[in-house]
């Protein structure tokens, strides 16, 4: 068995060092830390703190969301396109692209005082250079994961890792963070001593990431033209649907995540159940986290997706409706377990679509999978930003009341919790229909693998009767060639011969 061989069959069946399930966890917790910090903060600093207008900061995250969907197939191209010899396709970018991210955060979040115009300017060029910052960083880290296994028990234990590490810092942001969004005053400083304090944190996990994770997935393409990385989207339709439900989940769950501080802190005047949420979801992850791959083997990941997404759109519909702050709070807590559960499943599902592509055409193409699957998940995330700053807008919500119109508080609800829930039934509809299942999966696997032995099989063979014919002309037998032969030293390489880029060669000459 050959080399690629024997580190392909690993990947299918190995399991991963604990050091690289934390590692992976590590960083999407660095991810986190610019990520989920803009999408909980960023709408009510814009609106609070620089004093820009809900409607216009709704058509900003309209705006630089798409663009920031293309980008990520921009960056997805350019990931396939990458391989270097010390550290593989994907973890350059998370060395070298971190630091930037991370200053980009601190930037977006001290908007200066230069009236509307020049605030909403500075607010768009700032915040359009973190997203770009963030597709350079998330997008090879998303797509590390289908390269280190192909074992769907190992894949949901990297899905989970990524989730804790991503509720682990959403729940620090709402444990800490959140309470002080109840201040009128010093707002700024709050923010920007966050930002410059996540920049050391957010560098320690990226280099922990980079340093304890591996590729281990044998790639007969390391360099993926455009032609092949289309030919591997065309006719996928796992990843097709996959999308269209990420796109609908994504808008629910941001739209509830952006707007849900408004909720508790100015419907039911309890900002202060903010943090205790925070804290049920950083223990329901942990919770969690031991079951999914239990659940995922028992019932499969589609089947877990949807029960997943219909339970978090039963707790959504309930705090949109709820007459006081303890049921809203009970709604939130139950809609949570839902949409955590989804969003453990959603990467391991995707990495099996890259081998649904490699399957269809022999090339493995994570950069550009990744990057259509993300593009999707942004447009979900403009959309849901959107959703959730227009419904409040439309609602007459004002800055600084003390009291809101019943208009106000029904459009906070809506944003927070109704349309969301619609969203998310849709996303779950969706998935239904999704045909890769985990044991057509298991099938499409074995068959990938089967037609690599049989291909490296007949290019040896191939070799061989060519090596036969080479060595003939020059008089010399094969049984003389051996490693214990003086005759001549030969250098065969029978993955450019198969590739059809080179031939064999004879290298030295006869020693006398």
């Amino acid at each position: 068995m050959s080399e690629s061989d024997t580190a392909s069959t690993a990947a299918v069946k190995a399991k991963l060092p604990k050091i690289s399930i934390i590692g992976y966890g590590a960083g999407d917790a660095a991810n986190n830390l610019a990520f989920t910090t803009a999408t909980m903060f960023l709408l009510i600093y814009y609106t609070d703190v620089a004093g820009i207008a809900a409607a216009s900061v709704g058509t900003l995250f309209l705006v630089l969301r798409i663009f920031d969907a293309f980008a990520d197939v921009a960056v997805g191209r350019l990931v396939d396109r990458v391989n270097t010899k010390r550290w593989g396709k994907f973890r350059p970018f998370i060395l070298f692209g971190s630091l930037p991210l991370l200053l980009l955060s601190v930037a977006t979040f001290h908007v200066p005082q230069i009236g509307q115009s020049g605030m909403l300017l500075y607010a768009y060029l700032t915040y359009g250079l973190l997203n770009i910052a963030y597709s350079l960083v998330n997008i090879p880290y998303g797509s590390l994961a289908a390269a280190m296994t192909q074992n769907p028990s190992e894949r949901a234990k990297l899905a989970t890792a990524r989730t804790i590490g991503a509720v682990v810092v959403g729940a620090a942001l709402g444990i800490i963070v959140s309470p002080l969004m109840g201040a009128k005053e010093g707002l700024q400083g709050v923010f920007t001593t966050v930002t410059v304090s996540f920049v050391f944190i957010g560098m320690a996990l990226y280099l922990f990431t980079a340093f304890s994770t591996k590729e281990r997935v044998y790639r007969k393409v390391p360099h993926v033209t455009m032609r092949q990385s289309m030919a591997t989207l065309k006719g996928n339709k796992p990843l097709v649907l996959l999308c269209l439900s990420s796109l609908l989940f994504l808008t629910g769950m941001i739209s509830m995540s952006t707007a849900q501080i408004y909720l508790m802190r100015d419907v039911f005047h309890a900002l202060y159940l903010v943090p205790i949420l925070s804290l049920g979801q950083m223990v329901l992850v942990f919770v969690l986290a031991p079951f999914v791959p239990l659940l995922v083997r028992k019932l499969g990941k589609r089947t877990a997706y949807v029960i997943g997404s219909f339970l978090g759109a039963f707790g959504m519909l309930a705090a949109g409706v709820a007459p006081n702050g303890i049921v809203a709070f009970v709604g939130l807590f139950v809609g949570m377990i839902g949409v955590m559960f989804v969003s453990m499943l959603m990467w391991a599902i995707e990495a099996d679509t890259v081998e649904y592509g490699e399957w269809k055409t022999g090339v493995r193409t994570e950069g550009i999978t990744y990057a259509l699957f993300s593009f999707t998940r942004k447009t979900g995330q403009a959309f849901g930003g959107a959703v959730a700053a227009y419904a409040i807008g439309i609602g007459g919500y004002v800055a600084g009341t003390s009291t809101l119109t019943t208009q106000a508080a029904w459009g906070i609800r809506a944003g927070a919790a109704l349309v969301p829930a619609v969203f998310v039934v849709a996303a779950a509809l969706v998935m239904i229909a999704y045909p890769l299942t985990d044991r057509a999966h298991a099938r499409l696997v074995a068959e990938i693998e089967q037609r690599r032995q049989a291909e490296d099989a007949a290019a040896a063979d191939i070799l061989e009767d060519e090596a036969s014919i080479v060595l003939a002309g020059e008089g010399v037998s094969l049984e003389t060639v051996g490693p214990e032969s003086e005759a001549e030293d030969v250098s065969l390489s029978t993955a450019a011969f198969a590739a059809g880029k080179a031939r064999p060669r004879l290298l030295g000459r006869k020693r006398k």
